[in-house]
């Protein structure tokens, strides 16, 4: 997720000076909702978020082949049925039984006779003939499907960790937004603190000016401070609006809430284990390892089918003709045994396949390890150098806030300038949006340091 952006370009943005505008009034600012804390966003994220959703269906659809795979090796029941319309009937007459009969012939010739004394007529084809057919095949020995299970099993598996890395993405997505949100939400009151201060020196010079201390320069000059720091408030204000939209698309929900001051991300007692805990828990690198047991599983399946199958059957079947038995049921069972001698070359080709794509999974695991391990001496970096900045920044801020109010005390007093009162305010300006970046950048910092190290797991799964 990268929507987290808009608050940090919101951010910058805020401190790009602007151009002199006229005075104009400040949005009203939209009525404030009910309070909904980091935990409260990251718990509906996790519930209602549509990529994690996306990414659920995802791992059932996995689970799901599992039961394929076993479905080649369960008993396999079949049930037909069927109507024929015949252009003629086939009745073939069947002698039952023989007997001696006199033909009166003189000797030296036969005198009896051998003639039937019994026919049963035997209907061998209907006009319209019926018939019914149940067939239960059980796979025996079957070792491509054994192999298969496996497989599906692995692939499962590594799926579920797939999507527990994207859950946390997410998760790690929406804590962004989240301390994006309530940076913006302080720059508002900065501006709002800005605001007024410029009011207050534009009702300061008007005075002046009245009174003959200064020139009209040093009130226009103040005029133009005082829509600026309008300026300044409505861009603040809507680039709050603009980030709460943000996370509500993330949360599935609508805007009517207000953020709260979250915690500070809270980093493990044991700085130096961070690497060795990322290479352990990382649900992305335990993806990549049980990837390579599933590549090497596939292998197997295609190394079995130089094995043979055998399987049972048993077979039943109903139909309106008796034929020669005179039965109109029958049925049958036996064994069957497969075994492909020559394919053409089909399962070499699919073992190197399958080696190839273990190769591949392996290459891909120990770039993941190098990548995470350097990931987090990365992160343990940025952390240390954002938090020099946010000391700085504060520290910096505090100054120009004591520098600001001497200068405004000493320009009542006429000892300071409209354009260093100008300056002062400035620099105020500057300095409260620097202190309030480099602030998010160290919660920001501390937040991918703990999702780099594996650590980020606000909601965990159930």
């Amino acid at each position: 997720m990268s929507t987290f952006l808009a608050a940090l370009a919101a951010l910058s943005l805020a401190q790009a000076p602007a151009a002199p505008a006229p005075a104009a009034a400040p949005a009203a600012e939209a009525p404030a909702g009910p309070a909904l804390t980091l935990a409260d966003a990251l718990a509906r994220a996790a519930q209602a978020n549509t990529d994690l959703q996306a990414a659920q269906a995802k791992l059932a659809q996995a689970k799901a082949g599992v039961w394929k795979a076993w479905s080649f090796h369960l008993p396999q029941v079949s049930a037909g049925a069927t109507w024929t319309r015949n252009n003629v009937e086939s009745v073939f007459p069947f002698v039952t039984g023989y007997q001696l009969q006199a033909n009166g012939a003189a000797p030296p010739a036969a005198l009896w006779d051998v003639v039937p004394s019994g026919v049963t007529e035997i209907t061998l084809q209907k006009l319209d003939q019926v018939g019914g057919q149940v067939q239960v095949n059980q796979a025996l020995l079957a070792p491509q499907a054994w192999f298969g299970i496996q497989a599906a099993y692995r692939g499962a598996a590594a799926a579920a960790k797939t999507v527990e890395a994207a859950r946390r993405e997410v998760l790690f997505g929406v804590a962004q937004l989240y301390y994006g949100v309530t940076s913006l939400k302080k720059l508002v009151r900065v501006s709002e603190e800005l605001q007024g201060i410029a009011a207050r020196q534009e009702r300061d010079a008007k005075v002046r000016l009245e009174a003959g201390t200064i020139a009209k320069v040093g009130y226009l000059r103040a005029q133009i401070d005082l829509a600026r720091a309008d300026q300044d408030l409505l861009r603040a204000r809507n680039a709050y609006q603009s980030a709460k939209l943000s996370l509500a698309v993330a949360l599935d929900r609508d805007t009517a809430f207000e953020v709260v001051e979250p915690p500070e991300p809270e980093l493990p007692p044991d700085g130096a284990g961070l690497e060795q805990e990322a290479l352990r828990a990382r649900p992305d690198l335990q993806a990549a390892r049980l990837n390579v047991d599933l590549a090497a599983a596939q292998r197997r399946v295609a190394a079995a089918r130089y094995l043979p199958a055998l399987g049972a059957f048993y077979r039943w079947q109903i139909a309106n003709v008796g034929g020669f038995t005179g039965e109109n049921t029958s049925w049958a069972a036996g064994l069957g045994l497969t075994w492909t001698i020559l394919d053409g070359g089909l399962r070499e080709a699919e073992v190197r396949e399958g080696s190839a794509r273990l190769a591949e999974a392996e290459a891909n695991r120990r770039g993941l390890e190098a990548k995470v391990a350097a990931e987090v001496r990365q992160a343990v970096l940025d952390l240390e150098s954002a938090r020099a900045n946010a000391v700085k920044a504060r520290e910096q801020a505090r100054l120009a806030e004591e520098n600001q109010r001497l200068v405004d005390v000493s320009f009542r007093a006429g000892a300071a300038t409209a354009v260093e009162q100008a300056d002062a305010t400035a620099a105020l300006r500057t300095a409260s949006i620097a202190a309030t970046t480099e602030a998010l950048q160290a919660q920001l910092a501390a937040l991918k340091l703990l999702k780099v190290a594996g650590a980020f797991d606000p909601v965990p799964r159930r």
